[in-house]
């Protein structure tokens, strides 16, 4: 700036009044322009370091939904399967069949599911803000997921689970000789066992449970289908 200091001092002496407005006129109007630039340049810099973080972000929470999706597909289809056992058992049952395979059958059906959703990356974007998510239409499919859809799975295999030691541990500790997890349960005395009818009202009641499970677990399955698109949308 000195060499417009040094006009400026030289018209001021010979008294060129309008002439020295102009020039500081000039003075001031590049330091604004400056100003303006240098703002300009930092707002697209944050800009530019949103939208990465939003597009990091965004992949690790794919990552993360594909790992859900893997690992709630697995469990829902052993409720499945169980679900299906169960089915068989009470028609054998309902014949008076009361064979090994009723064993086996049972292993499968006296047991709960196990699934905890990989939500690292969700966690992450919250503490930063969930705002920075563009697409308000993403930023509320997470939050029902997350939050609603995840709570509502975890709440059906609470269910579950809470049934198995509290209604199963007993019986099977009072009626069973052996029991390995998953793989057979082997009563005292078949006979005995499946002709009483609580017993039977239970092995109802458990199935209820998990069916109410795969109800709630397709939804959530559904939901990260539908994030996983809006993902693929935001950041290609």
């Amino acid at each position: 700036m000195k060499i417009f200091r040094n006009v400026r001092q030289k018209l001021a002496a010979e008294n060129k009044v309008m002439a020295y407005l102009r020039y500081a006129f000039g003075e001031i109007l590049l330091v604004v322009i400056g100003i303006l630039i240098a703002l300009q340049v930092n707002n697209w810099n944050e800009r530019r370091k949103d939208t990465k973080f939003e597009h990091e972000i965004l992949s690790l929470i794919d990552q993360n939904l594909k790992q859900d999706s893997i690992s709630l597909s697995f469990e829902l289809s052993r409720t499945k399967l169980a679900i299906h056992l169960t089915d068989r058992l009470l028609e054998q049952v309902a014949l008076k069949n009361y064979g090994d395979s009723l064993n086996f059958w049972m292993g499968k059906i006296i047991s709960f599911e196990r699934f905890r959703s990989q939500s690292s990356a969700y966690e992450m974007l919250k503490a930063k803000g969930l705002e920075n998510i563009s697409d308000k239409k993403l930023q509320m499919a997470l939050i029902s997921y997350y939050d609603q859809s995840l709570y509502i799975v975890y709440q059906s295999m609470k269910d579950v689970e809470l049934s198995f030691n509290k209604d199963w541990t007993p019986l099977i500790k009072e009626n069973f000789t052996d029991f390995k997890w998953t793989v057979y349960c082997k009563p005292a005395n078949s006979k005995e066992f499946f002709e009483k009818p609580a017993n039977i009202t239970l092995f109802k009641l458990y199935q209820d449970n998990r069916r109410g499970l795969v109800r709630n677990g397709k939804k959530a399955l559904y939901k990260i289908t539908e994030i996983k698109k809006l993902i693929k949308k935001d950041i290609g």
